[in-house]
């Protein structure tokens, strides 16, 4: 049995999918009730990460556990290590975490990754570059104006498909083989925004303008959302990027057999969130 922690997240919900489709048991972790049908034979387990102890019920039995730790877990001062406590002693006995791109290249903290690394299990990293997914966050200025307004217009980075990071965590998840690997996941191409404004924009066959925000101005919209260490540091990120995080890697295709879905695949897949 596999644990998926955040299964209605942008990569666990194509996550538990792509396990049931493979034939392993489920049981899928969630702070809410899914909001839409899990598949057949998955057993739902609503569970916070921060209180560690309710996890306990969906321990026994499980082979491996896809850790998935968001912003808000973070933010509430959660500790990973008693998260990874509890899920020794129930006897788990393999950890896959989805860390960040930005770990590897020293631009986001290894903490996370250090505490897996220390807990005494067999774990894998996937460390993916920023989501094809993140753009929906322009959906309401693209139905409203058919316009995309964002900092750093021409600097392009090889965002990736949560597809194919679902189907990846998928792989590893089923084959210990995996195990003290670290896959970097990128998508096939570096792309810009403004690219990513005109690749929805040949998806809806209507054309989308896009608006450049100065440095100021996006972190004046940030920080209504974004702590200000926070906001520096990701505007940083984005608009001087290392090298490390301009690279194209290829474990995607290594761990799939395919290359990796373009950020146009994804748009047209997600093409009613914009309409």
């Amino acid at each position: 049995m596999i644990v998926v922690t955040g299964a209605t997240g942008n990569v666990g919900r194509p996550l538990v999918r792509a396990l049931v489709a493979a034939g392993e048991q489920v049981t899928a972790v969630s702070r809410r009730i899914p909001t839409g049908q899990l598949p057949a034979g998955v057993r739902h387990h609503q569970a916070d990460l921060t209180e560690p102890e309710n996890l306990k019920p969906v321990l026994d039995g499980a082979e491996a556990l896809f850790l998935l730790t968001s912003g808000d877990f973070v933010a509430a001062g959660g500790n990973l290590g008693e998260v990874l406590e509890v899920i020794r002693a129930g006897g788990v006995q393999r950890i896959v975490l989805l860390s960040s791109q930005g770990v590897g290249t020293g631009d986001h903290l290894s903490d996370l990754e250090d505490a897996v690394t220390q807990s005494g299990l067999e774990w894998t990293m996937l460390r993916p570059a920023g989501f094809h997914s993140n753009t929906l966050q322009w959906a309401e200025g693209v139905r409203g104006q058919r316009t995309v307004t964002a900092p750093f217009g021409d600097v392009a980075l090889p965002t990736v498909d949560p597809a194919d990071i679902a189907e990846a965590a998928a792989v590893v998840l089923r084959d210990a083989a995996h195990a003290g690997s670290v896959h970097e996941l990128t998508g096939p191409v570096a792309v810009s925004p403004r690219e990513q404004a005109a690749a929805i924009g040949d998806a809806l066959g209507e054309p989308v303008r896009f608006v450049e925000q100065t440095r100021s101005e996006a972190r004046a919209a940030m920080l209504r959302f974004m702590p200000e260490p926070v906001v520096e540091r990701t505007l940083d990120m984005l608009g001087a990027p290392s090298a490390g995080l301009r690279r194209v890697s290829p474990d995607v295709e290594l761990l799939l057999g395919r290359p990796p879905r373009t950020f146009a695949q994804w748009a047209a897949r997600n093409l009613a969130a914009f309409r």
